[in-house]
């Protein structure tokens, strides 16, 4: 796209930002609002004697590649601009509250040291957290009240595979004040926490097993693809679990924007939850516990938009029961890309 030579990428409005390509945005960490995230989780690393420090990077979402020792961070992250684009586009900012940064950046730090040391290959790892090989599935099912899993980022994404077990674990051992010898006392889940406390400070003073030099896969320096299609690709991955794919059912359900003569759309869902909960329950198996999130949701997205709900109400009870119905087939498994 031609701009302007005064002109920067920062002061295009939404429309004419997502036609440049990713690449051209020239973003990087020194110098970014990223960096002083950056610098933290190496504080926290020295404080716990390790000497390995994963190289960081801009790519298009959390990640650390596979058996690589890096870390990818949401080149949106970087810039203040970018993350309210983020924000249009995808209704939230993954990693965009200090708190929220600091828990991905240790998560994704355990994958990367896992791979440095190769730690997954110990007989005690695969005692303790399962094979590393196990598949890696586009979703995966969870016991929310499990004491055999630590609980650091939400969906307990510690259950979805031992390399996330171990990364998840490894985040709530390094979170300074984690205090997790005393939480987590009685759980099984301490044994965990040793090995990683152990484990740790064998391999803490040492020069990593693997490194890589190389271009890391899927940086944000090097992507060609435009904004736009970078949310376009982004929301399709996503599917069902992308905040807004409900909303054009919700609108056909709820109408337009509420008068002001009508209550909430989210009211009704809340009014009616019992009900709601006890006959999607009824005919699909799925926990109450799980559609009852489901209706929070639903509610949320409601007040998002406006809906409002006007009497009579006995079709769109019968509209909100077919769909959750429909979404529940959902429910009992969480997308890995949602976290």
């Amino acid at each position: 796209m031609k701009t302007h030579k005064t002109q920067r990428w920062e002061d295009l409005p939404d429309d004419e930002l997502l036609q440049v390509r990713i690449r051209d945005l020239g973003l990087q960490i020194p110098g970014s609002c990223i960096e002083p995230f950056v610098r933290e989780l190496g504080d926290e690393l020295a404080a716990k004697a390790i000497s390995c420090r994963p190289a960081c990077y801009l790519a298009d979402e959390w990640l650390t590649p596979d058996k690589i020792p890096m870390i990818g961070i949401p080149f949106c992250l970087a810039h203040p601009r970018l993350r309210k684009l983020e924000e249009t586009m995808m209704y939230e900012v993954e990693g965009g509250e200090p708190d929220a940064c600091m828990r991905l950046l240790r998560h994704e730090c355990g994958h990367a040291l896992n791979y440095a040391y190769q730690l997954y290959r110990r007989t005690r790892w695969r005692e303790l957290f399962g094979r590393f090989s196990d598949t890696y599935s586009n979703s995966y099912s969870y016991q929310p009240y499990s004491r055999r899993f630590v609980i650091h980022l939400e969906d307990n994404y510690a259950q979805s595979h031992p390399d996330e077990d171990f990364a998840e674990t490894f985040a709530v051992w390094l979170t300074p004040g984690s205090a997790w010898r005393d939480k987590y006392r009685d759980w099984p889940v301490l044994k965990k926490l040793q090995y990683v406390d152990n484990v740790m400070r064998l391999v803490g003073d040492k020069h990593p097993v693997v490194t890589f030099k190389g271009h890391p896969p899927y940086s944000a320096a090097r992507m060609t693809s435009t904004l736009a299609a970078h949310y376009e690709r982004k929301r399709r991955i996503l599917g069902s679990e992308f905040q807004g794919y409900y909303d054009d059912s919700l609108r056909d359900l709820f109408g337009g924007d509420r008068p002001q003569s009508s209550s909430r759309a989210s009211r009704l869902l809340r009014a009616h939850r019992a009900q709601l909960v006890n006959n999607v329950t009824r005919w699909t198996g799925h926990r109450k516990f799980d559609i009852d999130q489901l209706i929070n949701r639903l509610a949320a997205r409601c007040d998002a938009l406006g809906l409002a709900a006007e009497s009579p109400h006995e079709n769109v009870m019968v509209g909100l029961t077919a769909m959750i119905t429909a979404i529940a087939s959902n429910t009992l498994t969480v997308n890995r890309k949602r976290r």
